[in-house]
């Protein structure tokens, strides 16, 4: 018996744990430091602006800059890891990521900031994916939940923590640590990932016939969209020039970009993984969940310091409890992955988000910490469940040689779906807001007692100014105001529990799909 045995233990490779952990915790730590860089300077723009001199215009570039060009590298990311491996992939992404944190530290002037801060938003990409990527071909099948779960909290918290970090190191020290600070961490990485990350080796024939054609394609579709959904909500859509320009642009480039990839023998993107169900539905599940982890990220702060007039410490303390509820959420959700269909779990987890963000349609001028706990609660316990599940129903039908494009395309659908969910946010705030206004001054009679003797109260408390009635009213315009931004706020709070709602009867499109057991790791070339 012990020879016919033999074979069956020699085909299974050993795996050195320490090795793996080691390598995989480094590019970990990478990712984590991407993300963060997205948001960290979110509640520190003011002081950036006087720091440089910038615009309010200006500004906003801090981040936008960031986010377009991050948009091309994480689709490329798939294709240089072929060619190159993963290993010296996300050296290099490293390396580049670090230099031009430095370059945007040291910026004298908004140019020359948004400059580093697009180079550093490109070159830093390709550390989101390839991450993703080990996780479902370095360790054994077994063993990858565990991983989707350190990668969901990465993914989550990230965004969550980077304000409140921001805006305490800018209070500390100044807003220039905010890049400076990368340098500690990528030290470890580049230690880690260059001594223990050996995960596959790269293909050198995949250079030859390198699709240019399909790279500009794709750098123009990618960064004109991106662009669009960032910028136009502030510009008034399709009524700016620039918007309409470049919305003509996404839109011939993307079906061009398709086609070449569908036709040219080397594509950049391998677009075959979406003749695959789960996987199409995975992405979209994906695209939801960038809506709904961004979108909840970017309306509660938002509210709270519009509306509340909370500082950045203070919008801190009350974002906390999503973070600790995600991180809370986290084992179990992985737990519960192993036994459960992962579709069940979707579904529970858009369910909860929908829930959360229903509850917060009845926001009142008096919401703060206590109001908002048990929303970032149920939210953040809904978006781990359904990132990790989604994790599992996107690749778990794959072969081992899709997942690396698969996960550049993942994470691109995940970026994709937070831009679409702030420009519908934003739009929505917007509209709604002057919506509102119109209903509340159309129902108010200027001639009833009440209102009447409110505004003559208000014009004696301002008795003092150079024209008491003008300040009273002035005074009555900034309450309608303020009482029709918290109702724009409730219905935007109500859209994005629709959306997750119907994400959670989608998911039931799925089918249940395992992971062969009897799979070792794979090596991807």
């Amino acid at each position: 018996m012990l020879p016919a045995d033999a074979p069956a233990v020699a085909d299974k490779p050993e795996i050195n744990w320490t090795v793996l952990l080691l390598g995989f915790a480094g590019m970990v730590i990478g990712q984590f430091m991407a993300i963060l860089d997205i948001q960290i300077v979110a509640a520190s723009l003011p002081q950036i602006q006087a720091g440089v001199g910038a615009s309010a215009d200006e500004i906003s570039w801090i981040q936008t800059a960031y986010l377009i060009p991050e948009v091309v590298m994480i689709p490329l990311s798939g294709y240089l890891s072929r060619l190159w491996g993963t290993q010296k992939l996300f050296l290099a992404s490293c390396i580049g990521f670090l230099i031009m944190s430095v370059a945007v530290g040291l910026s004298t002037s908004v140019e020359m900031m948004i400059f580093f801060r697009a180079l550093q938003g490109f070159l830093g990409g390709a550390m989101i994916p390839t991450v993703f990527a080990v996780a479902f071909t370095a360790f054994p099948p077994e063993k990858r939940v565990t991983a989707s779960v350190i990668m969901g909290l990465i993914v989550t918290l990230a965004p969550t923590v980077g304000p409140t970090l921001g805006g305490h190191l800018t209070e500390w020290l100044s807003w220039r640590w905010l890049f400076f600070i990368n340098i500690f961490p990528g030290v470890v990485v580049l230690f880690l990932v260059g001594r223990y990350a050996h995960f596959d080796k790269g293909d050198a024939s995949l250079a030859k016939g390198f699709d240019w054609w399909g790279l500009g394609l794709m750098a123009a579709f990618l960064m004109s969209l991106q662009f669009v959904l960032e910028e136009g909500a502030k510009n008034d859509w399709l009524a700016d020039d620039h918007i309409l320009l470049l919305s003509l642009v996404a839109l011939i480039c993307g079906p061009a970009f398709i086609w070449r990839s569908l036709i040219y023998y080397n594509p950049i993107v391998e677009l075959r993984a979406f003749a695959n169900r789960n996987f199409v539905v995975g992405v979209i599940m994906t695209f939801i969940v960038g809506a709904a982890l961004f979108g909840g990220t970017f309306l509660l702060p938002l509210f709270l310091g519009r509306v509340r007039d909370y500082s950045a410490a203070e919008v801190g303390t009350t974002m906390v409890v999503s973070g600790l509820a995600m991180f809370a959420t986290a084992p179990f959700a992985g737990r519960l992955v192993r036994k459960l269909d992962p579709r069940i779990l979707m579904f529970v987890g858009f369910g909860l988000c929908a829930w959360g963000m229903w509850d917060a349609r009845l926001v009142t001028s008096d919401w703060g910490f206590w109001e908002f706990a048990g929303v970032q609660a149920v939210r953040g316990c809904g978006v781990m469940i359904a990132m990790i599940a989604s994790q599992q129903v996107t690749m778990s039908t794959l072969p081992p040689h899709m997942v690396k494009n698969a996960s550049g395309l993942v994470n691109l659908s995940r970026n994709v779906g937070g831009a679409f969910g702030l420009a519908i946010l934003n739009t929505s705030l917007t509209q709604n807001t002057a919506l509102h206004m119109v209903e509340l001054t159309s129902a108010i009679n200027q001639s009833d007692v009440a209102v009447r003797n409110m505004i003559a109260g208000m014009a004696q408390r301002f008795s003092g100014s150079i024209d008491p009635h003008a300040a009273a009213m002035k005074a009555f315009y900034g309450m309608l105001q303020k009482q029709a931004t918290i109702l724009a706020f409730g219905d935007a709070f109500a859209l994005l529990a629709i959306a997750c709602a119907g994400a959670a009867f989608v998911t039931l499109l799925s089918k249940p799909g395992k992971a062969d057991p009897s799979a070792g790791p794979s090596e991807v070339h």
